[in-house]
């Protein structure tokens, strides 16, 4: 025997399931990569273009850089190394762009100081091994404030809960209320 709050039940399961389901297909869709800067560099034998998502670039702020031989990606592997005035530097490998697969790239990535960065590359492929770089790449100061006043007026309301539950603690004393409320 089937009871009416048994079919109303499935129903309702269904149509959030349905929901569910419907709607989280376009939010797990990624937004593509748009380019609106390139530079062209010889890497030994290899053409290839540079691509980045934001021009110019500040410190510490996120971009996209893809790396697009000619010719494509297959049968190649090879590394970026990102110095900053010859001094500080980063190897990362190059690797499918996550969003964008038919190239290499750096995904949702930031250079930490500003400065003159320079990209040296490292190809290997069927024509051997080549390498290059872009010169002086201009990277501006950081948007915003200052990271120290950023993070500091950040702790400002954390602060300011945790002296809250403090004064309230001390007022209310539920140390002494335990023994008030046997004692009765």
């Amino acid at each position: 025997m089937r009871t009416p709050w048994l079919r109303t039940a499935a129903l309702g399961t269904t149509a959030a399931l349905a929901l569910a389901l419907g709607t989280a297909a376009p939010a797990s869709a990624f937004e593509p990569v748009e380019i609106v800067h390139t530079e062209r560099v010889q890497v030994g034998p290899y053409p290839m273009t540079v691509g980045f998502s934001e021009w110019p670039m500040r410190a510490m702020h996120s971009l996209d850089v893809t790396f697009m031989p000619e010719g494509g990606t297959a049968g190649r592997s090879g590394q970026v190394e990102l110095l900053l005035d010859s001094a500080e530097s980063e190897v990362e490998p190059l690797v499918r762009h996550p969003r964008k697969q038919e190239v290499w790239g750096l995904d949702v990535y930031a250079l930490d100081d500003p400065g003159a960065w320079t990209f040296k590359f490292t190809l290997d492929g069927p024509e051997g091994r080549g390498e290059g770089a872009i010169q002086a790449v201009n990277v501006l100061e950081q948007p915003g404030p200052p990271l120290a006043l950023s993070w500091s007026l950040s702790v400002v309301p954390v602060a300011m809960g945790v002296l809250f539950l403090v004064v309230a603690w001390r007022r209310m004393r539920p140390g002494d209320q335990v023994g008030t409320v046997l004692a009765t």
